[in-house]
């Protein structure tokens, strides 16, 4: 299947035309748009004007230079103008020192010349995810008071209010969290709540999300390899365990971490050092672990897919996100405080919101969680019209019967051929059948994760 762009702008830099040509045809693949400049100074235009998705900064520019200094100053310069911009270095003289230093600096990770297309791709793709993820973690300040302590989860229901003290709780702590709940519950945010509140806070965070990353690649992002180590090792890399050193490692999706790498990262955390892939030496490292999974619990407590001792290691200290429609109390602060942020994102006035429309939004269950009730608040916001917002403002469908595990549902099922809704109606119950897990969703569909998140987002699931 065919897949378009699934991010809207990137920028590349570089002082190599043919670098240029050869990464902006090869990265039209992920963007609508890709701007090239051969400096950094050309750059800032277009930087300035359109927030990218994803920068790649060359790190040396000036004809000999090898040191890294001049884009790593650059690198300070772009996070100046936005602290949550998301810069990929990439450099043909960057040393493990080099590229630590970048990432401690704020970079999101960075790419060696000359390069597989596959291993740029995918660093790419997982750095135009963390922007996107930032974008919508975005709290406007007036919204930001009302959550304890600062904290940009919202929510004062019960449920809310212990995982609030429990991430007060263990922040101060280096235990490793693990954190559970369906997609779009939030839990980026919760390990970026505690990485705040920790020791570590004036460190580097660093995130994987091990469901973005192919299975033959996670191994050497999380532990790196040594020139030669394989047939495309031509530098060496970092991994993310040592890039990540001396503050935290998030790594999304644990659950994808396949099982035979399982027993590495035990190791690992057992023994506070890494072996790059083809090293003989170990490297200590002093880093705090959050992960996170949407995994039901019957499937993270079973042995053939998750190892027991492993996620011992993890769950030191464990937190459930509760899903949106086990806290029905908390909507009503959701709703306005996400209606005024896309108004103040977008230069609109806040739109008022008439009483079918907020009982619509207070009556729907919301399966995609805080995520999809802010795409269908933004999507009001967008194509509100005059006077007030009706239900019909939500395109919100009537919420399918939950899925029992291992169901079998007929596609198309009942009289409705219109090809949005069905698309809709399948896509939401392969979510449900698998509990929110989208590689198992996606799989069952015929679909990337990638083409999987973009319908979620098309349909506000």
């Amino acid at each position: 299947m065919g897949e378009g762009p699934q991010f809207d702008f990137c920028v590349i830099i570089d002082d190599d035309d043919d670098i240029l040509m050869a990464s902006r045809l090869l990265l039209r693949r992920l963007f609508k748009d890709v701007a090239i400049a051969n400096t950094p100074e050309e750059a800032l235009p277009a930087i300035s004007a359109r927030p990218p998705d994803t920068v790649l900064l060359d790190a040396n520019f000036a004809r000999g230079a090898t040191d890294a200094a001049e884009g790593l100053a650059w690198l300070d310069k772009f996070l100046a103008i936005d602290p949550e911009m998301v810069v990929v270095m990439i450099t043909a003289h960057a040393g493990v020192q080099v590229a630590v230093a970048a990432m401690k600096r704020g970079a999101t990770d960075f790419v060696s010349k000359p390069w597989s297309n596959e291993r740029l791709l995918a660093t790419v793709r997982n750095a135009a995810s963390l922007r996107r993820s930032r974008r919508a973690m975005t709290i406007a300040p007036a919204a930001a008071a009302a959550a304890p302590a600062g904290s940009p989860l919202l929510g004062t229901s019960p449920v809310m209010t212990r995982v609030h003290s429990l991430i007060s709780r263990a922040a101060p702590t280096d235990a490793n969290v693990l954190v559970l709940g369906e997609n779009g519950t939030g839990k980026e945010l919760v390990a970026r709540e505690l990485h705040r509140q920790s020791l570590r806070a004036d460190k580097v965070m660093l995130t994987v999300d091990l469901g973005a990353i192919s299975e033959d690649l996670i191994d050497s992002e999380l532990f790196g390899h040594v020139k030669g180590a394989f047939t495309d090792a031509r530098t060496d890399r970092v991994g993310r365990l040592q890039a990540a050193d001396g503050g935290t490692l998030f790594l999304d999706e644990i659950g994808n971490l396949p099982l035979r790498l399982q027993p590495k990262l035990l190791t690992a955390l057992e023994q506070r050092q890494i072996t790059p892939v083809g090293a003989n030496k170990p490297i200590p490292i002093d880093i705090r672990v959050i992960a996170a999974t949407n995994l039901p619990t019957e499937k993270l407590r079973d042995e053939n897919h998750f190892r027991q001792d492993l996620l011992f290691r993890l769950n030191t200290v464990e937190i459930d996100l509760p899903p949106l429609r086990d806290r029905p109390e908390d909507l009503p602060q959701l709703i306005d405080h996400y209606l005024d942020h896309y108004a103040r994102r977008y230069g609109r006035e806040v739109p008022v919101l008439g009483a079918a429309a907020r009982a619509a939004l207070l009556r729907h269950d919301w399966p995609g969680n805080v995520r999809a009730l802010r795409h269908a608040l933004e999507r009001a916001v967008i194509l509100a019209r005059d006077g007030e917002l009706q239900p019909d403002d939500f395109a919100l469908s009537p919420t399918a019967p939950r899925i029992a595990p291992g169901a079998v549902v007929a596609p198309g099922a009942g009289d409705d051929l219109n090809l949005e809704r069905v698309e809709r109606r399948l896509v939401e119950e392969a979510l449900k059948k698998h509990g929110y897990n989208i590689s198992l969703a996606a799989n069952e569909l015929g679909l990337s994760r990638a083409a999987l998140y973009r319908r979620m987002e098309k349909h506000g699931l």
